[in-house]
């Protein structure tokens, strides 16, 4: 029978950047179980890429500083690209409410060490982006250091590495159950046989609340649909723009290849594991891109290149991170609810922790247990995207 000291359940960018920690801090037998024939078809490989420190609560901002720097510095730590790419995110505000919004992140930005934030006047984005239909914009806020990472070959680097120094990747396998016994976790069963093991990691993405209930753990984590439209060449704005958000309606856009990549969460979707694209979204998209971006009224959309892929999404839009309390040896690295590629290097080195010490000192890892849900603990991220 097969041993590991810790089976990661779901090779996307989160259980790929725990393995590759784990790896680096020692741990030699560590096993990676991917259902799929190849890695990232779940949320990783239809991630819009963006990573940002511009959040709303310490524990979010924390996790980017940690998780930025390290994208950043990827391929000299690792020796692989993950493409990151420091072209900025653009908060425009449209109102009063917005801007003081944007104050107080700012703020608390500043306070916890984020040192390239800056609130900007409206006349100042105007000048920016003279492109941009600017009459209502009052304000933002520009963070130089975020941008966008290509989730794809971060993940491939991060497992590749933790492969290259000890770690097991299986794929085309499915966990069909959990043994416990007196002390918590004894076993994996999947459909290549038992693994012997006192260390589950549950990355199963939107899939994980499924996964924690053959351990018998009740996870309050639900798939969102979400999709994005990309463009065919355009060169009417620049390519070098940031992620730019308009916070009157939520749509946001930035630079792919030699076109853009446009997003917005449409308020009427409604949770389920719904991973086709529904073609009457481009309309919603493109009305909301030509109202902002005068010149997106000629951008060229090829709707069968567009794409959908599910959020994984908890009740306070805060990831689920840490050993599940009623069964000891089941950690839990979920329900990141659109955060999970940019706060991927940040959950490597938390799970990675609080699986080999007992404890982080990256962030309070208490306000992200399980246990926040029925306590009443939850602590609600605003600055969703």
């Amino acid at each position: 029978m097969q041993t590991a000291d810790v089976v990661i359940v779901g090779g996307g960018i989160v259980g790929s950047s725990i393995a590759y920690h784990l790896t680096a801090n020692g741990c030699r037998s560590v096993l990676v179980i991917e259902r799929e024939s190849a890695q990232g078809k779940g949320s990783t490989g239809k991630s819009m890429g963006g990573v940002r420190a511009q959040f709303s609560t310490p524990v979010s901002i924390q996790m980017s500083l940690y998780s930025i720097p390290f994208y950043a510095s990827f391929e000299e730590r690792l020796g692989y690209p993950c493409d990151y790419r420091p072209q900025g995110y653009l908060f425009c505000a449209t109102t009063d409410q917005q801007m003081a919004y944007l104050r107080t992140n700012y703020a608390q930005q500043v306070k916890m060490g984020l040192k390239n934030v800056r609130l900007l006047v409206g006349g100042e984005i105007r000048s920016m982006f003279p492109q941009l239909r600017a009459d209502d914009i009052v304000g933002g806020s520009f963070c130089s250091s975020d941008g966008f990472v290509d989730p794809y070959s971060a993940m491939t680097g991060f497992v590749t590495w933790a492969a290259d120094h000890g770690a097991t990747l299986w794929k085309n396998t499915v966990v069909t159950g959990f043994t416990q016994d007196s002390t918590g976790i004894a076993s994996v069963e999947t459909t290549r046989g038992s693994v012997l093991t006192r260390k589950i990691v549950n990355c199963a993405g939107p899939w994980a609340a499924s996964i924690a209930k053959l351990a018998g753990v009740d996870l309050p984590v639900e798939p969102l649909r979400r999709m994005l439209v990309p463009s065919e060449p355009f060169d009417e704005f620049p390519r070098t723009a940031p992620m730019i958000v308009d916070m009157s309606n939520g749509f946001h856009f930035r630079p792919e290849g030699r076109g853009f990549l446009l997003a917005w969460n449409d308020p009427e979707e409604t949770p389920g594991f719904k991973t086709d694209f529904d073609a009457a979204f481009v309309e919603k998209i493109l009305t909301r891109a030509a109202d902002r971006v005068p010149c997106f009224a000629n951008l060229p959309v090829n709707s069968k290149r567009a794409w959908a892929g599910l959020y994984e999404m908890t009740p306070d839009h805060h990831p689920i991170l840490g050993e599940a309390r009623e069964v000891p040896g089941f950690f839990l690295a979920n329900g990141f609810s659109g955060h999970g590629v940019m706060h991927a290097p940040a959950t490597g080195k938390i799970l990675s922790d609080l699986i080999l010490t007992g404890g982080t000192d990256l962030i309070d890892a208490s306000l992200l247990n399980l246990t926040r849900f029925a306590e009443d603990r939850l602590i609600h991220e605003t600055a969703i995207l």
